[in-house]
């Protein structure tokens, strides 16, 4: 029986998944994502819909005789940042980690030797590297990949100017314009320059309290344990303003570019040796 080339994991027989596992640098990709409040004009899906087709296109890409195959996307994560709105929902911190640490075991166990973590939420990126650390004690000969999906493609700072690119944390300009590409109908309508959400800070007008002092910032070097509802009335944390399907479409090709090339130099290297 020919294998199916969509690479999703589920799709395969035991017998196909172990001769696949027990081929030299047979990977797993995992995109997780979150359902929560992305403001008024982005549905709550949005960062696991966003991994789920970055995956797709990327894997779409790579030379099909790769052994490299991946699960169902992971959309509930951990989102307490988002609790206070509508629809948000969150794991606890800990339920996370087992759920990454028995995922993971499961994929050692079956043999296979990568687990590359594709992750659409900013909010769990710390939580999942520290994850991927203890599932890595456990699972020595696995090794585990961390990853941000933004953080995939190097140039992507290029089409985002500032401030909004330090400070369109959530259903901003990248955001918006990458929904309008992907899923317009799930896109609402954009606001005016004085809609909500506009104004370069999402609502930190209506909240300027939640604002760090100088020095520190909401992410990056200093950062603080924000909560959304301390910043923005809307939801929205940057300027959705200007929003388009054509800068949507240039993130999108940026993303999966990026990932191609990533993934391709990890499939086809004998990294990392893991015979402990």
């Amino acid at each position: 029986m020919a294998l199916r080339r969509d690479r999703h994991l589920a799709s395969l027989s035991w017998p196909e998944l172990r001769d696949q596992a027990s081929r030299p640098g047979s990977t797993v990709l995992w995109p997780l994502g979150a359902i929560e409040q992305h403001g008024p004009l982005l549905p709550l899906e949005t960062d696991a819909l966003f991994a789920d087709r970055v995956a797709d296109a990327v894997l779409a890409q790579l030379d099909p005789d790769l052994p490299i195959w991946r699960l169902p996307v992971q959309s509930i994560g951990f989102s307490p940042e988002h609790l206070g709105f509508p629809g948000t929902l969150s794991l606890p911190a800990d339920l996370l980690i087992d759920l990454v640490r028995s995922v993971g075991r499961g994929i050692a166990a079956a043999g296979f030797q990568r687990l590359v973590l594709l992750n659409a939420h900013g909010g769990q990126i710390g939580l999942l590297e520290a994850a991927a650390r203890e599932l890595r004690l456990f699972e020595p000969r696995l090794a585990v990949l961390p990853c941000f999906l933004w953080r995939g493609a190097d140039d992507l700072g290029a089409l985002i100017p500032e401030p909004e690119r330090s400070e369109g944390l959530h259903a901003g300009l990248a955001e918006t314009s990458l929904m309008l590409f992907l899923e317009p109908t799930m896109a609402g309508a954009l606001p005016g320059p004085d809609g909500p959400g506009a104004g370069g800070h999402g609502g930190h007008a209506e909240a300027a309290s939640g604002i760090p002092p100088e020095g520190w910032s909401l992410e990056g070097a200093c950062p603080c344990s924000w909560l959304t509802g301390e910043l923005s009335a809307s939801g929205v944390i940057g300027d959705p303003t200007g929003a388009s399907a054509e800068l949507g479409r240039q993130l999108f090709q940026r993303l999966v570019g990026g990932w191609e090339r990533r993934l391709d130099a990890l499939m086809r290297s004998a990294w990392p040796s893991t015979g402990g």
